[in-house]
């Protein structure tokens, strides 16, 4: 059976990719894991016991929309957090994971057409695969723009052609940005969602790793949208990263009431409501910060462990967010390669998080020439996964 035509363009998915490369080579040692960004943290206290207690809700469908107690405790959150108020009624969507939102966002709200042509989707360069697979499912050309060193590791939109951006539909914006842990500050923000105004786009904001930050809380994009359309920006948070509740599946996004009425009409046909237990347990967890506090302090250790380790190797920088660490390397398959087949340990190359920019873009892979590490492990496991990167760099 043949692939669809229109997805013929798009590159592997990075893990596959890797488990390619490295199958030929044995490994050095014990495994380290540094590649998938995988929380390994304790789970929230109250897990356990909301799961239980809230147990007979498996024999009951659950209602499209989520439970308005999750609701509620989303919106709330979203006001301790930003100062923003959103309708739990009306502009809130419980989501089975962030993925299914991201995803169902461009089949929602992306258009056929943009003002006669097919529609543009900005994405950065190096993105979350699937932000492409959004676009390329909802009929638009993606277009990916590079976040280098030389733009602070964020995306200069305003630098993409006037073509492309009369054609462009919706712009994916990641911050904190994954993989290089750059923070979008709320003049970023702000010129953004002014050049959404200007040329009639969507603004899908990835905040996913919104609470790993080692000085200060990271500005979110709702605090910029001012008295902007509301429809003009949807945000995108999650358990999975927070709470360390990957298989969870939970997290929300929040828009303006026509977004979220085109999400919820979607998901009646398509979409998986999480389970009632699931959602109840959500909404404890997003009612409680103490549990968040004591997984940055577990980041911020290997933050700064990082920093100890790493400090003197070129090609390091110390992130202001997240929990992966973007390294300069002469090349970043073969560096993958002498990490794993000399010490164990597995990373990421770069290029397998990015894709060729358009050459008025700049041109070229951004992600080349970098390799990626993830902090999620126990801070002893990352010290000696930090240590062989330090080696095999040959440098400090």
């Amino acid at each position: 059976m043949q692939f669809p035509q229109r997805f013929s363009g798009l590159p592997e998915y990075a893990f596959p990719r890797l488990r390619a490369l490295l199958a030929p080579h044995s490994p050095g040692g014990p495994e380290v894991p540094m590649s998938i960004g995988e929380p390994m943290h304790p789970v929230p206290p109250m897990l356990a016991d909301v799961l239980a207690g809230a147990i007979a809700g498996y024999a009951k469908y659950p209602p499209n929309e989520g439970l308005l107690e999750l609701r509620a405790a989303q919106s709330a959150w979203l006001k301790r957090r930003y100062g923003v108020e959103k309708d739990p009624e009306t502009e809130i969507l419980p989501l089975n994971g962030t993925r299914e939102g991201l995803f169902a966002a461009c089949v929602a709200l992306v258009a056929e057409e943009k003002n006669g042509a097919q529609p543009v989707v900005l994405l950065p360069n190096p993105f979350y695969q699937c932000y492409a697979v959004a676009a390329l499912t909802a009929g638009a050309e993606p277009v990916y723009v590079p976040a280098t060193a030389e733009t602070g590791f964020l995306p200069d939109f305003a630098s993409v052609p006037e073509d492309l951006l009369k054609r462009t539909a919706a712009v994916y914006m990641c911050s904190p940005a994954n993989p290089q842990g750059a923070v979008a500050d709320l003049a970023y923000w702000q010129g953004l969602l002014a050049l959404a105004e200007a040329h009639d786009f969507r603004v899908f904001a990835d905040e996913c790793y919104s609470e790993i930050w080692r000085d200060a809380p990271p500005t979110g994009a709702l605090e910029a949208l001012g008295d902007a359309d509301p429809e003009r920006l949807m945000v995108f948070h999650s358990l999975s990263k927070r709470s360390n509740l990957p298989g969870l599946r939970s997290g929300f996004c929040a828009g303006g009431p026509k977004s979220i009425a085109a999400m919820r009409q979607l998901r009646s046909y398509a979409g998986a409501p999480l389970p009632i237990p699931a959602q109840k347990a959500a909404a404890a967890i997003w009612a409680d910060e103490a549990h968040v506090e004591a997984n940055r302090a577990l980041y911020a250790e290997k933050f700064s462990l990082a920093d100890e380790v790493l400090g003197n190797v070129p090609g390091y920088s110390s992130p202001e967010a997240g929990f992966f660490l973007w390294i300069g390397v002469e090349d970043d398959e073969a560096t993958c390669i002498r990490l794993w087949s000399e010490h164990g340990v597995k990373v990421l190359p770069g290029s397998y998080l990015s894709r060729e920019s358009d050459t008025r873009l700049g041109g070229g892979n951004p992600g080349a020439g970098y390799i990626r590490a993830a902090l999620v492990a126990p801070a002893a496991e990352v010290r000696t996964g930090l240590e062989a990167i330090r080696e095999t760099l040959g440098r400090g």
